[in-house]
């Protein structure tokens, strides 16, 4: 789903105005992103969580000729999914209880 296909699926939802919509993703959007760069967390709760996270610096190698190069540390946004975004993509299975053994007299 990109974009245009995500303002049209809550347009259809909500009753409100595909340009409406797409004003209001927009502003969400760089809200999120505004508060990423003052790296503060966003949490959405049942969805998840937006937040910068630190990469520690680390050795990697150039796969054409096997050069050692440094990678230095950075900051990388992050998402993590919520319980109630996990349980939609991946229901939790129920086990079902086997009855117990019945005892002998």
């Amino acid at each position: 789903m990109n974009k245009e296909e995500l303002v049209s699926a809550i347009a259809a939802a909500s009753k409100m105005t595909k340009k409406d919509v797409g004003v209001v993703l927009d502003a969400t959007l760089k809200s999120i992103s505004d508060a990423l760069k003052a790296h503060e967390k966003v949490t959405l709760v049942g969805f998840g969580t937006f937040q910068v996270k630190e990469r520690a610096a680390r050795e990697g190698r150039n796969p054409k000729t096997g050069a050692v190069l440094n990678i230095p540390e950075k900051k990388v946004p992050v998402f993590t999914p919520g319980k109630g975004l996990k349980e939609a993509v991946f229901p939790p299975v129920k086990e079902e209880k086997k009855p117990a053994p019945k005892k002998k007299k």
